[in-house]
């Protein structure tokens, strides 16, 4: 059940990845997201089914457009592997691969979901810097859900009014930043960002997750840098590092937090 499980929840998870790379297209260039037919962004020659395998297709192509041999950009296989690492990830979280419930089952769809517009926002803000306002009000619908679901198996309204806290919390704290700086260190999209993880994870939860996009981004910042890639006063798109630290903090922030306490009482 266990590798049976987290195969079929991979092979789910790369499909919707493929989708996912649809997405931010679409909302970049135009065109319907569940109806129009892939094209090369290059040649704008149609694409056969061959050419879209999830991961596969890329490295048969060896990276570049079977019509016009025009790169293919390193996104969406990136997207596609990621998406079924998300999977499998939610799949053993919710305990979906020891157990078929009802709990179960509808927290992997609704976590898995919300992965999906999480990596859907991280890809695009990575890209273009912006956070489209429909993944944000999708991603919300999704946290409401999943919230009342945690509340119906037996979790009650206290742990529902303490996500609450978190994501004001959150979202507070980032609109201040964002204010102090008019916009120059975080964008808005980044405030109504904090809110949905802040409602997801919960305290302490959201705590660890911010200490961990703030750290990573100061690495990864200062390291850019060095490297002559950036220097100070370029943008650096701060909603990957607060996704990437949402989802370790989902997965493995408890175990992250009593690591950490146990070296306090060190």
């Amino acid at each position: 059940m266990t590798v049976f499980t987290a195969l079929i929840a991979g092979t789910l998870g790369l499909i919707v990845g493929s989708f996912l790379n649809v997405v931010v297209h679409r909302l970049e260039h135009g065109g319907s997201i569940l109806w129009d037919r892939s094209k090369c962004p290059f040649c704008t020659h149609q694409l056969a089914w061959t050419d879209l395998i999830p991961v596969i297709s890329f490295f048969m192509l060896r990276g570049r457009c079977r019509y016009c041999s025009s790169p293919i950009s390193l996104q969406y296989p990136l997207v596609e592997g990621a998406m079924a690492l998300l999977a499998v990830l939610v799949a053993f979280h919710v305990e979906l691969v020891s157990t078929l419930s009802f709990g179960a089952i509808g927290s992997f769809l609704l976590l898995f979901s919300l992965s999906a517009v999480f990596l859907a926002i991280l890809a695009y803000d990575l890209r273009h810097f912006i956070i489209p306002d429909v993944l944000l009000v999708a991603g919300g619908i999704l946290v409401v859900i999943f919230l009342a679901l945690k509340a119906f198996l037996g979790g009650g309204i206290s742990p529902i009014f303490s996500s609450l806290l978190a994501g004001l919390g959150a979202s507070a704290f980032f609109w201040g930043i964002w204010r102090v700086s008019h916009g120059r260190w975080m964008g808005f999209g980044d405030v109504k960002l904090a809110l949905l993880l802040g409602l997801l994870l919960g305290f302490p939860l959201i705590v660890v997750s911010l200490f961990l996009s703030f750290f990573s981004g100061a690495v990864v910042g200062l390291s850019l840098i060095a490297l002559k890639k950036k220097s100070l006063a370029s943008e650096v798109p701060f909603a990957p590092f607060l996704i990437s630290s949402a989802l370790v903090s989902l997965f493995w922030g408890e175990l992250l937090l009593d690591w950490y306490l146990a070296l306090l009482l060190i």
